[in-house]
């Protein structure tokens, strides 16, 4: 089992409302994390439903790779992503992989590309820095509580 760990968790409460910091959320089966935007369909995509927008995950090495590579700072919570892992290759984890954030498990489903709403948002140019490392959209398959310090576990490719 390969191990890495939460050192962020965010939820905004609307469309367009700033992320907020949390030390824990509760993670709502096929809703996503309570509080959130898209736990509560009020999120800018809200009309377009599915598993894939109940939790967003981001490396924290991906944010510190476009800072170092494009010069682009970005705060984990500006990211727009619901929880920030280290240590986690995230790409590895779509197209229906399971893994467990704390006592929480989850199917990663596809990659999180950036888009035009999220630089309009921070008002930054991220469309280039976070291409193909923007993270995952995943599904919660049991609920849990999830902090801030919890292990990410998955079973490597080809275990």
């Amino acid at each position: 089992m390969a191990k890495g760990s939460v050192v962020s968790i965010q939820i905004a409460r609307d469309a367009k409302g700033d992320m907020e910091s949390l030390q824990e959320v509760a993670a709502v089966v096929g809703k996503g994390l309570e509080g959130d935007r898209y736990c509560n369909q009020v999120g800018s995509y809200s009309h377009n439903p599915g598993p894939d927008r109940e939790v967003t995950l981001i490396e924290a090495e991906a944010i510190e790779a476009m800072e170092s590579e494009y010069g682009t700072a970005l705060d984990p919570k500006d990211s727009r992503r619901n929880i920030t892992t280290r240590g986690v290759p995230l790409n590895h984890l779509v197209e229906g992989r399971e893994f467990s954030v704390g006592e929480v498990r989850m199917r990663g489903l596809r990659l999180c590309e950036p888009c035009a709403n999220l630089a309009k948002l921070t008002g930054k140019n991220v469309l280039q820095g976070l291409v193909h490392r923007g993270g995952v959209r995943a599904e919660v398959l049991n609920a849990g509580t999830i902090r801030v310090g919890d292990t990410v576990e998955w079973e490597p490719e080809g275990s």
